[in-house]
């Protein structure tokens, strides 16, 4: 079941991959939503899925679902300046709270 599940899912969607190169140091990810002044990242993109890679581990979210726990988390701490320069905002959020909040949903 849980193998036609995961076919279902890759099966004409579109998916966005992110690899965080420190997320396993921190145990946090950074997800950009505004680049330059402009919406971007998960604001923008048309993929049905997020997939976060973090070393070897692969975390698959429904786009909309961390589309609304993004937008919880604007405009508190843990929204942060990031990117070249800094010139993109997005929020911090912790691996469990993400697995969490989707496990939830």
């Amino acid at each position: 079941v849980a193998e036609q599940a995961l076919a279902e899912i890759f099966e004409g969607k579109k998916v966005e991959v992110k690899r965080d190169r420190k997320a396993s140091t921190t145990g946090n990810l950074y997800v950009e939503f505004e680049s330059r002044g402009k919406p971007s990242g998960i604001e923008t993109t048309e993929a049905d899925y997020y997939c976060f890679v973090v070393e070897e581990t692969f975390i698959l979210l429904d786009t909309n679902n961390l589309r609304n726990l993004v937008a919880s988390l604007k405009g508190t701490p843990s929204e942060k300046r990031g990117g070249d320069n800094n010139t993109s905002r997005g929020v911090i959020i912790s691996l469990a709270e993400l697995i969490l909040h989707t496990y939830n949903d």
